[in-house]
């Protein structure tokens, strides 16, 4: 579900930057306030799997699509709304600058409709309340499904909203939106089983992980754990990903006939002459090695994820410890 800049206008996209880059300010100040630092390396490594799995496209039986996990849900119940929007945040750009996955004018508006409504709707309004206490069973496996569908769904909706007011006169409000919700669903299914089924292994193998006030060191194996999933995934899963457009892309070629281009000029235009420059690989691929019809045994897949993974992870590591290192500035300030 990464919009590209085809389907949004400045106005719009310029509008969701501003909203998306305050909730990121307010999340980095409410981390900020937390004198917890114990969490760092299990944000980092969570962000280096989430990254990964998305890179692997399930097929959406059929519909001739397919989609893949968002983790805001996953990073919500694991680190709080705060931390897990930021840690999603952190994906979604090294997605965007290294990898050309989503526009640069659509960043806000991915991180609106992949972070915002996993991490500060459907984590406190739906999962929270149906899953307390936090531990394996059946209240977590159906709160997670239904958090996820809602998630996912609000975010395919705001995609269609996104796109009709930016004036996209070929993927009319009705007709998008009949598409994009239905097919969210299906992948929030999914997500939902695969988020019910990595908390409750997580949970099962370390209840602590369930407590704020765990020590590191009970949470060392946990990130030992991640990281090795983080990299399996993003270096041999990856190159088994399903090829079929994803919910967004089968939407808007079903409703407007084609898939859609960006302007050249003007704004759209400046940002992919960017993008282009800065993507070492763009769609997850070696540079000069983009296909038209992409095929997951290109080389350059599991490099790239393997890349990602660790961009991820640094950027996280740098983040966070930024913030850390501005409230202990504030703290020895006269």
């Amino acid at each position: 579900m990464h919009m590209s800049d085809a389907l949004i206008s400045p106005a719009v996209g310029g509008a969701l930057w501003a909203v998306a880059g305050t909730l990121v300010a307010i999340s980095g100040r409410r981390v900020e306030r937390d004198p917890d630092q114990r969490r760092v390396p299990l944000m980092g490594v969570l962000g280096a799997f989430v990254f990964a799995a998305q890179m692997v496209n399930f097929s959406i039986p059929g519909t001739g699509s397919s989609g893949h996990l968002g983790g805001g849900l996953l990073l919500a119940v694991l680190l709080g709304p705060s931390s897990g929007f930021l840690v999603l945040s952190s994906v979604l750009i090294v997605q965007a600058l290294f990898f050309a996955d989503g526009g640069l004018l659509a960043l806000g508006a991915n991180l609106v409709n992949l972070g915002v409504t996993s991490c500060f709707l459907a984590y406190p309004l739906v999962f929270r309340p149906l899953a307390a206490p936090l531990r394996p069973g059946g209240r977590l496996f159906f709160a997670s499904v239904l958090a996820a569908m809602v998630g996912l769904s609000l975010g395919g909706a705001g995609v269609a909203v996104e796109t009709a007011a930016s004036g996209i006169s070929s993927l009319p409000l009705g007709s998008f939106l009949a598409l994009m919700v239905p097919i969210h669903l299906a992948i929030g299914l999914v997500e939902g089983i695969a988020t019910a089924a990595v908390l409750s292994f997580l949970l099962r193998a370390r209840p602590e992980l369930a407590d704020a006030r765990a020590p590191a060191r009970a949470l060392r194996p946990i990130v030992v754990s991640l990281g090795a999933a983080a990299l399996l995934t993003a270096g041999a899963l990856s190159s088994l990903a399903s090829t079929a457009p994803d919910g967004l892309e089968w939407s808007v070629v079903r409703t407007a006939g084609a898939a859609l281009r960006a302007p050249t000029d003007g704004i759209r235009g400046l940002l992919a002459r960017v993008q282009a420059t800065v993507a070492p690989f763009p769609d997850y691929r070696l540079p000069g090695r983009a296909l038209a019809a992409p095929t997951p045994a290109d080389p350059g897949t599991s490099l790239a994820g393997v890349v990602g993974a660790g961009l991820t992870l640094a950027l996280i590591f740098g983040a966070f410890g930024s913030l850390r290192w501005s409230r202990r500035r504030k703290g020895t300030a006269p």
